[in-house]
């Protein structure tokens, strides 16, 4: 049976499509990397609408990705397992059609039943591959994870109703820029000074000088 007949054109186009996929990635232009560590600034100050990157961490949006495996590889993972899945199943789908009844199945009608089959197949196979696969593709965060750390004021000084740029690590070490104001109203917060993240409004997060609550030095 061949991969290029008519009737399995659905797999012939995913198996290209996986190619492609492997190609990019060996290349480079793929949306994952194995590399070393690598800092990642985002500057929540930009253009884009910074609540739009938080990852859903509850409701049924958030438990559907988790089923289908999705937040435990990067995303280019998971579509080149699928596809290699899709294309094994589906072949072997019409192999057993062939078989069974003398002729392959409608192309359409093999796909939907590849495609079914390999959905949960895929879910099952990328969670151990998960914890094979270096962690920091899926280290991103929300900014309500930001409030309660520490960071540093790195440009200006921070008044009520004029908030500073404030360089913030998140619990993976990546560092994020974000608008900071102080949380008492006649405070001023100066450059270099560190601060502690107590709430967020929006994308303005409010903190206090470490040096008011007397805690330890950022290490």
């Amino acid at each position: 049976m061949s991969l290029l007949a008519e009737y399995n054109l659905p797999f012939a186009i995913s198996f290209g499509l996986m190619v492609l996929a492997l190609v990019l990635q060996v290349i480079g232009l793929g949306d994952f990397d194995f590399g070393g560590d690598v800092e990642l600034d985002i500057d929540l100050d930009g253009d884009i609408d910074a609540d739009a990157i938080e990852v859903p961490e509850a409701g049924l949006g958030g438990a559907l990705l988790t089923l289908l495996g999705l937040g435990r590889v990067p995303l280019m993972v998971w579509l080149m397992v699928f596809l290699l899945l899709f294309t094994v199943v589906g072949m072997g789908i019409q192999l057993f059609a062939a078989d069974m009844a003398g002729a392959p199945l409608y192309p359409w009608l093999a796909a939907l039943l590849a495609g079914g089959a390999s959905v949960p197949a895929t879910a099952v196979l990328v969670r151990p591959l998960g914890h094979l696969l270096p962690q920091d593709e899926t280290s991103a965060v929300g900014l309500a994870s930001l409030v309660g750390r520490r960071g540093t004021v790195t440009t200006g000084k921070a008044a009520r109703g004029s908030p500073a740029r404030t360089k913030v690590r998140d619990r993976h070490g990546h560092a994020h820029y974000v608008m900071l104001e102080p949380h008492e109203d006649a405070s001023i917060i100066h450059q270099g000074d560190e601060v502690l993240l107590v709430r967020r409004e929006g994308n303005t997060f409010f903190g206090v000088p470490l040096a008011e609550r007397k805690l330890a030095p950022m290490s």
